[in-house]
């Protein structure tokens, strides 16, 4: 366990919230001294202590309270984490506040001692992954994750920042653990045996196919690699439909706690991979084939445009940059590397979403086993398809076609 932990580091419960709030005069806007206050802790997640706290005599004043553990919640106590990932994640809201604040929760404070960020709780907002299990379509939020990882990305890379600010950004977002946890769980257990390996059994004989393909494991280490040493902008790190809170015309971007600087394909990645494993689970999920259809084009067609306004709003970036040193041949190349990446990214995000710890809920969420084995097999071949192919995309459309190309082989024949 990690031993630095401040002497006034307490693990909150429903029960001590109510007095935590009211001591804190950054929240006297929303709580009164004589409030009766209700608390019920909803974290559903893997690390951390999460509490939806609001007054009873007006719901609608309320906050969401979110505090690191010492530990990986998933596992317990015999997996050490240390809580400064809280002042990361506290810290990559700010930054993502100044350049798009419209997709950011606000952060009331943050509090050093508990490890602890007060924040803006979206009761008008849904997680977006249970939408998406639904069938439920967003029709700004290509445009909006578009924006926000062009501008998010772009403005804190070395396009923009001068060189000793860059440096000391790196620094300061040096974030060793959670990033040992991607590597393990994305880049490295899905291509072995392990027993933190989760998948069911039906799945077996693709798995082991999987992973005694030398040629992608080759692959897969090359992205690995990127992950590792490309300190290219601040990532958001874990930027999942899990992480993203979203109604019919606004897109929230939440818990940025693996936040580090990385290639910026790892991100945009992440988004095209949770994309492709909606697009594979509704293989069974929508029974009906023309809703199935019409869901799953406006799924592809949501990686086709947040593509498309990701290029368009980093023109402002590249609009900064010295013609000379970077002339349009290179930006060209430069958001082209991105694409190919970004393919091999989500390829490796989707293979650790079926076989690692921590599957999706609309993949693992689905009852019947075979239909359940038909939307895994799918996705791992749409992830196969993706990384072993990602040098000949040279646009977004073919990306998709590829991916949209691919056919489950499960049941096996």
């Amino acid at each position: 366990m990690f031993g630095n932990l401040s002497p006034h580091y307490r693990p909150l419960t429903p029960q001590s919230v109510g007095d935590y709030v009211r001591s804190r005069s950054e929240l006297s806007a929303i709580f009164q001294p004589g409030d009766d206050i209700q608390a019920v802790e909803v974290g559903d997640g893997n690390l951390n202590l999460v509490f939806k706290v609001w007054a009873t005599a007006d719901p609608k004043r309320t906050v969401v309270l979110k505090q690191a553990l010492p530990y990986v919640r998933l596992v317990g106590d015999s997996w050490p984490l240390p809580p400064d990932r809280a002042r990361i994640e506290a810290q990559a809201l700010e930054i993502h506040a100044r350049f798009a604040p419209q997709h950011t929760p606000k952060v009331y404070f943050y509090d050093p001692d508990m490890y602890l960020i007060a924040m803006q709780n979206l009761t008008e907002h849904i997680i977006m992954r249970k939408g998406m299990i639904q069938g439920i379509k967003y029709p700004h939020f290509a445009e909006h994750i578009g924006l926000f990882m062009a501008r998010t990305l772009g403005n804190t890379s070395d396009l923009v920042l001068d060189y000793r600010a860059k440096k000391l950004e790196v620094a300061r977002f040096i974030n060793p653990e959670l990033c040992k946890i991607t590597e393990d769980l994305v880049f490295t257990e899905p291509y072995r045996y392990t027993d933190r390996n989760p998948f069911h059994k039906e799945i077996e004989p693709q798995v082991l196919a999987l992973q005694a393909d030398e040629m992608l494991r080759v692959e897969v280490a090359a992205m690995k690699e990127k992950f590792m040493t490309q300190a290219q902008a601040l990532l958001h790190g874990d930027l999942h439909t899990g992480s993203i809170m979203i109604n019919q015309s606004e897109t929230i971007v939440i818990d940025p706690e693996f936040a580090f600087y990385g290639p910026m394909a790892f991100d945009v990645g992440a988004v095209i991979a949770n994309l492709l494993l909606s697009y594979a689970s509704h293989e069974v999920r929508s029974a009906d084939p023309d809703k199935r259809a019409d869901f799953r084009k406006y799924l592809t067609d949501s990686i086709i445009q947040l593509w498309q306004v990701f290029e368009r709003e980093f023109q402002p970036i590249w609009n900064q940059v010295d013609p000379i040193n970077m002339p349009k041949g290179y930006q060209q190349h430069y958001m082209l590397n991105i694409l190919q990446d970004a393919a091999g990214m989500a390829a490796c995000k989707m293979m650790r979403r079926v076989i690692g710890l921590a599957g999706v809920e609309d993949i693992r969420g689905i009852e019947n086993v075979d239909d359940r084995s038909i939307a895994a097999s799918l996705a791992l071949n749409i992830a196969q398809t993706l990384i072993m192919n990602r040098h000949f995309f040279i646009t977004i459309e073919e990306l998709v076609e590829a991916a949209t190309a691919c056919r489950p082989t499960y049941p096996w024949r």
